[in-house]
């Protein structure tokens, strides 16, 4: 049988409170589509709520408009996908090796409170699959606690999105949290690269992140090798 993997996409086109737009960093999820694609993985979209994933403008110009992003958005196959997520109650975790979430800012707002995101992932960490994210994906694990009460990333070594890596991008007044800080004070023990926007991944066991866009093949990669 095939590996199969859940890629998490948002349902947020805007931040809130505001008519700034956002949603998925298209990116994020076609690199990792393709790595996964050919080691024979076998592929589904889902969301929060299910239906439509908003892509955020940004993430369609240079330099994040590469062959990836170009090739998906030519595909009428691929971006019917993002039309048409499945919600998390048409999901059966058994059925899953890894989860792997996607980022974009839009993510901050639907990602850490999803119930049913969270009882998806705990369900495939528990069986012995691969918890993963890259960039603003891992606002999915500030709350994803385990059976018995603990915090999946108590302890463990993670990265994700930088503070400084924000204020850079010129959206530090528009997020509403610091994630780089809500992690820490679950536990987690965050590290990043040296300068901001390098692509960087690590795996502390079957829990893999990446800081950034240009973190997601290498995001992809690990976890295809875990498989």
């Amino acid at each position: 049988m095939p590996r199969r993997i859940l890629h998490v996409v948002t349902n947020v086109g805007h931040y809130a409170g505001s008519s700034h737009p956002t949603g998925l960093w298209l990116s994020e999820l076609a690199h990792a589509w393709e790595v996964f694609e050919a080691h024979g993985f076998e592929q589904v979209l889902i969301s929060p709520k299910g239906g439509r994933s908003p892509l955020e403008p940004r993430s369609l110009k240079f330099p994040s408009n590469d062959k990836a992003t170009r090739s998906w958005r030519a595909d009428p196959a691929r971006m019917a996908l993002l039309e048409n997520t499945a919600s998390p109650d048409e999901i059966n975790p058994a059925n899953f090796d890894g989860i792997y979430f996607t980022g974009g800012h839009a993510v901050m707002y639907d990602f850490p409170d999803s119930e049913g995101l969270q009882q998806i992932a705990r369900a495939i960490w528990e069986q012995g699959g691969i918890v993963s994210s890259v960039c603003h994906g891992y606002c999915a694990l500030l709350n994803i606690r385990l059976s018995d009460g603990s915090l999946l990333v108590d302890g463990r070594k993670v990265t994700g999105f930088a503070w400084q890596e924000e204020v850079l991008a010129g959206v530090h007044k528009l997020v509403p949290y610091n994630t780089e800080e809500e992690i820490k004070t679950r536990g987690a023990r965050y590290e990043k690269a040296l300068l901001p926007f390098l692509p960087y991944a690590i795996a502390d066991g079957r829990l893999v992140t990446g800081q950034n866009p240009g973190s997601a093949k290498k995001t992809a990669r690990k976890v295809a090798a875990l498989l």
